[in-house]
Formats: structure tokens, C-alpha cells, sequence
């Protein structure tokens, strides 16, 4: 199969989106299929990469670590004719993931959509944030999941949201997995010596972007609140974005600054290596569609700590491979962190070897495999691509349609969430 795929996030930003693209372009490769990624340039250049079209960007979007990309380039449509894809893959409704469906009606070909991401949660970024434009954002992806042939969801509490919202397409549950055999064999010591953490220091930690959607306001208030009570815990909190700084401050402010551990974005190897030092990943988001960080750190056999939400309670299993809270409590999620404190060494490794075997269910294989078990009914659309005078007039017609369809879905969208005083 040839496979474009069309993302508004890629490498090198930070992001699940961008790791799940990644992710499932590497292991279609693997297999034989041809990929590619069509993604926004980023202030900061990937050299050698291979089989990617970047489309011109806006960086550094309203003051974020995002690029938004001007979903129109002069290359795509040559480098498409060279490719000749057989799928045409959105991982957004928007930007990029409008010109996907333009793709995909002028050659008329099957349109898949991924659901990556709760898009009201992010609103906070566009200076007219209000309740009405988390509407819009929620009926604009309704409206264009139900343009799509198929939509994959990342998880089944995903699935079951986008049914209630009014999504009629097809939808098949596909979470991103994790190269399991990437996070075994790491080198917990070497991070630990590196950030000055004592060998026997407790240590829980964090992955992520550092940003207001992640709950961090939250997690470290109550991971600072368990340090004040235990001298011998550490935090240990990878990655950077907006919110670093405010962390950093707070925990000074508590005279624990010397206890928190900063060593901004890691990849590869110290990725692995930061996830194996933590005796467990502390996780409060509920704005996530599956819990990415959950399984890889689970794959480094570490124990997770998070709060029920839609993608995390299909991870964490409660007192087997972790502690999965049913409210945002901040005494609760204390008493969480406490309860593995306690815990024997002999306990302890029971949840270690649980968190290994969660993993197994989530790797990249049996992912990859499904996704492309899914593609396959799609393929009997048959498509030409000659020069004869009908194909040119019915690649236009086609495209004007589905240009009606953005515009119709974006007018209709827009009455939806102005017309309606509630929030779905």
C-alpha cells in the first residue's frame, strides 16, 4: 500500500500526535508499505529524514511551541502524482486535515481520520477562547469524522464519546502502540547520577509537555505536598514547555527545589533510561485520547499513579499495575503516592512485572497489524490518474466537492455550538 499521511504536529515537536505518526509510518515501512508524512516545518530542522513533504508554517503560534501550517503548497500536488497513494490518512480535521479531504475527494480515495486529540481542551491557545468556541471545535471534528470513509480511535472510551456526539462513520478502536523492546534494558542509575538522586531516593516522575492541559497545576501541587511529608522523595520531570518555569518557582517557593528534577525533552536512550529510574510515572491529564506515556513507561516495567480519564483507565489497572483514582483529589492522589512508599520491595516488584505485562497488550506490532487489517476493505476504490480532458473534469468536480463539504461543515458547525447554550 502507499499511505500519505497528513498531520498538523510532527518530529520534532514534542507531542503524541507527532510520536503516533511516527510510530505507525515506521512499523507500515517494516512491513513493505511506502509512507508519507505530509507535515509543517518547524523552527527547528530534522536532517535526513526520509519520505516527509513539509508545508510552509506559522511558528511559535500565539506564543505555543506549535506550528501552524498553511495548508497549501505548489509540491504537493507533483509529489503526489510521483507517489500515487492508495490511502489518504488525517490525524487532524483541520488545516493540514482539510487539504486531506480535498485529496481524497479529487482522487477519490478513502479518507481515514485518527481522533487523536480532545480539541476543546486546547482552545486555551486562540486569544477568543470561550465556551461557544469549544463547542465549534467539538461539532467541526464531529462533522469531519463523519466525512471520513473510516475513523480510528485511540482508545474505547474514545470511541463510545464520538458515537455520542453524533459520529455515523465507521468507527474501529486503534491506540498507538509501544515498541515494547525500546524500554527494556534501561539505565535507571545513569539518569539518577546525572540529576544528583540519591541511589535510594524514591523517585516518581512525569513525561510530558509542560503545558495547562496536562493538569500539572494539580500534580504538582500534590507531588509537592508528599515531598514535604517525605524527605526521601524526588521528582523527576521530563520535558519542556510553557508551565516549566511557574513549576520551577512553586517548588522553590516550598524549599524543595533541590529535590525537583529537571532535565527538560530526552529521547532514545534517556528516554528509556528516565522512565526505568522512576519507582513510578505520576499522571493527572484528562484531556488525553489514550495514554501513550502510560505504556512506554509500563513497558520500562514502572508503575503508574493517574487519575480515571478517557485513554488512562483502559491502561492502569487499580492495585495491580498501578493506583487509578476515580476523582481529582489532591489528599487522594497523596495518599496514592504514600501507599506505594509503604509497599514492601517483594509488592512492589508484583506491580513492576504487571505493568510489563500491561505493556505486552499495547505493543506497536499487534497496532500496526490492525491498522493495516482495517485499510485493506478500503482499497476497492478504483482511481485513475491520466490526462484525458473527462479525468482533469471530474478531479475538479471532485475537489470543488469537497471544498462545499469543508465550507458546509465549518458553516454548520458554527451554527451547532453558537445556537446551543450547553456543552456536550
Amino acid at each position: 500500500m502507499n499511505i500519505v499521511m497528513l498531520t498538523n504536529t510532527y518530529l520534532p515537536h514534542v507531542g503524541g500526535v507527532a510520536r503516533s505518526v511516527s510510530a505507525f509510518s515506521e512499523a507500515y515501512r517494516e512491513r513493505g508499505h511506502k509512507v508519507l508524512v505530509v507535515a509543517p516545518e518547524f523552527a527547528q530542522r530534522v536532517k535526513h529524514e526520509k519520505d516527509v513533504l513539509r508545508i510552509h508554517a506559522i511558528q511559535n503560534f500565539n506564543g505555543s511551541d506549535f506550528s501552524v501550517a498553511l495548508p497549501f503548497s505548489g509540491d504537493l500536488t507533483e509529489r503526489l502524482n510521483a507517489f500515487r497513494p492508495d490511502i489518504v490518512h488525517a490525524h487532524h480535521p483541520f488545516l493540514l486535515g482539510m487539504t486531506a479531504l480535498r485529496i481524497a475527494r479529487s482522487r477519490q480515495l478513502p479518507l481515514v481520520f485518527t481522533h487523536h486529540t480532545l480539541y476543546e481542551r486546547y482552545t486555551h491557545y486562540v486569544p477568543a477562547d470561550s465556551q461557544a468556541l469549544k463547542r465549534f471545535v467539538i461539532e467541526l471534528a464531529t462533522r469531519y469524522a463523519n466525512l471520513a470513509s473510516l475513523v480510528f480511535a485511540p482508545s474505547q472510551s474514545i470511541a463510545v464519546l464520538l458515537r455520542e456526539r453524533g459520529v455515523t462513520t465507521p468507527i474501529a478502536e486503534v491506540p498507538t502502540g509501544v515498541d515494547v523492546a525500546q524500554y527494556r534494558g534501561g539505565d535507571g542509575g545513569r539518569i539518577r547520577r546525572e540529576q544528583g538522586i540519591p541511589e535510594d531516593a524514591l523517585l516518581f516522575g512525569h513525561l510530558g509537555r509542560l503545558a495547562a492541559e496536562k493538569n500539572l497545576g494539580f500534580l504538582t501541587a500534590a507531588v509537592a505536598d508528599s515531598m514535604q511529608r517525605h524527605p526521601q522523595a524526588h521528582f523527576l520531570l521530563v520535558g519542556s514547555g510553557p508551565m516549566a518555569t511557574q513549576i520551577r518557582e512553586n517548588f522553590s517557593a516550598r524549599g524543595l527545589g533541590a529535590r525537583l528534577h529537571m532535565p527538560g525533552t530526552l529521547q532514545g536512550d534517556a528516554q528509556r533510561d528516565a522512565y526505568t529510574a522512576m519507582d513510578a510515572f505520576v499522571f493527572a491529564s484528562t484531556s488525553e485520547t489514550q495514554g501513550m506515556v502510560l505504556t512506554e513507561a509500563m513497558a520500562a516495567g514502572t508503575p503508574v499513579i493517574a487519575l480515571d480519564a478517557n485513554g488512562t483507565r483502559e491502561v492502569v489497572r487499580d492495585g495491580l499495575n498501578g493506583r487509578l483514582l476515580p476523582r481529582e483529589d489532591e489528599a487522594e492522589f497523596v495518599a496514592a503516592m504514600e501507599w506505594l512508599m509503604e509497599m514492601p520491595p517483594a509488592e512492589r516488584q508484583k506491580l513492576r512485572a504487571e505493568a510489563l505485562r500491561t505493556a505486552e497488550d499495547f505493543s506497536m506490532d499487534n497496532c500496526a497489524e490492525r491498522a493495516l487489517e482495517l485499510y485493506e476493505p478500503l482499497l476497492d476504490q478504483p482511481w485513475s490518474l491520466d490526462d484525458s480532458l473527462f479525468a482533469q473534469w471530474m478531479r475538479l468536480r471532485n475537489m470543488i466537492g469537497a471544498q462545499w463539504e469543508i465550507l458546509e461543515g465549518v458553516t454548520s458547525a458554527a451554527g451547532a455550538a453558537f445556537s446551543q447554550p450547553q456543552q456536550r
